[in-house]
């Protein structure tokens, strides 16, 4: 089965614009895709009920057509860390009951292409003991890293990269998505950038994506590349 799990250097990394453009990079390559976000805080009250933006584009790239509620199966409208949201909402999230509905799902929708995406960072809290890498060590998933490029991020990549192979998961593939305009001002600052994170990460740039006017699958997808996967 062909799924990997996405987690990013920070909140705001880029994570849903690279998984959602190699999701429609997939899809132009006739494959069958399928992206979830299974915890999600920061959503809007609809008459379907809550409906978060990530989970939403996620859900538009995955073909065939799947339910909100599969893409997104636990949703908070705070836009706050799960756990604190998730307190707040009266419930617990438990690694072992979430890994549960993701096997239910991945054995009842095989795709050729499926992407798990993660909130925040590799630590991201989930409860008081586990986190969101307790929840891909228990899938056992091969990691893509999306770097948000801005000041800072070669101590957060080198950082996060480490705490992967650390928990023994494999770094599958990195992304970078500029966040900063200016960390992409001067070429050739920015070519070193790219270059050290090549060589300290050790795992295959997947792509670049630039500071988009209008980002979104389509927009970022011509910079990304499944093959390194």
């Amino acid at each position: 089965m062909n799924v990997w799990f996405v987690t990013g250097t920070d909140t705001d990394a880029g994570k849903t614009l690279v998984t959602s453009g190699l999701l429609y990079a997939a899809r132009q390559q006739q494959l069958s895709t399928l992206g979830l976000k299974p915890i999600a805080s920061g959503s809007q009250a609809t008459p379907e009920g809550l409906r978060n933006s990530d989970a939403l584009a996620l859900q538009h790239q995955s073909v065939p057509p799947i339910h909100y509620a599969t893409v997104n199966p636990i949703a908070f409208a705070p836009a706050i860390a799960p756990h604190l949201a998730a307190l707040e909402a009266g419930q617990l999230l438990e690694v072992s009951a979430i890994t549960h509905l993701l096997r239910e799902t991945l054995s009842q929708t095989p795709r050729d292409f499926t992407l798990i995406e993660g909130a925040g960072g590799w630590r991201v809290p989930l409860n008081a003991q586990e986190d969101f890498a307790d929840l891909a060590m228990a899938l056992e998933l091969p990691v893509i890293l999306v770097v948000g490029l801005k000041l800072g991020c070669l101590n957060h990549a080198r950082l996060t990269a480490e705490a992967i192979r650390a928990d023994g998961l494999v770094l599958a593939g990195w992304a970078g998505s500029v966040v900063d305009p200016a960390f992409a001002a001067n070429t050739a600052r920015f070519e070193a950038n790219i270059a050290h994170l090549n060589a300290k990460l050790a795992a295959p740039c997947l792509g670049i994506v630039p500071h988009l006017d209008d980002p979104d699958a389509a927009t970022a997808a011509p910079y990304l590349s499944l093959e390194p996967l």
